[in-house]
């Protein structure tokens, strides 16, 4: 059961991702906002769940510890 659970979170987060880029790329291609912002935002979007997902992968190993 915790494997079909963990599917559909990964599947989830995937797919929010992909929305989210999407949503900025459709706002540049609407020249909403400029080529600069776009791309300081992606990276702001990649580094976000970058690390967060440091910080998963840190609090899974600490919690095998105890």
């Amino acid at each position: 059961m915790p494997k079909t659970r963990m599917r559909w979170v990964v599947v989830g987060v995937a797919a929010l991702f992909i929305a989210c880029v999407g949503v900025i790329v459709l706002l540049r291609a609407t020249n909403s906002i400029g080529f600069e912002l776009a791309m300081l935002m992606l990276v702001a979007l990649s580094g976000m769940y970058l690390g967060f997902g440091v910080l998963i992968v840190a609090y899974r190993f600490v919690r095998k510890l105890e």
